[in-house]
């Protein structure tokens, strides 16, 4: 997860109040406290959302 990005993130999604990209990662309360609590250099939810990732691999 080196070098994780946030704009290359399946969860990063336009709100339209904010008018800002938004992590809409859907967590619980306890998964929430965890992430609060603790200090992280990425984020632990990172997924990569880039579809063409495995096709540029295979290339």
């Amino acid at each position: 997860m080196q070098g994780a990005s946030c704009d290359t993130c399946a969860y990063l999604t336009y709100d339209e109040d904010f008018e800002d990209y938004v992590c809409d990662m859907d967590i619980d309360e306890d998964d929430y406290g965890r992430l609060m609590e603790k200090n992280f250099t990425e984020c632990p939810y990172y997924t990569n959302g880039d579809e063409y990732r495995v096709v540029r691999h295979q290339m």
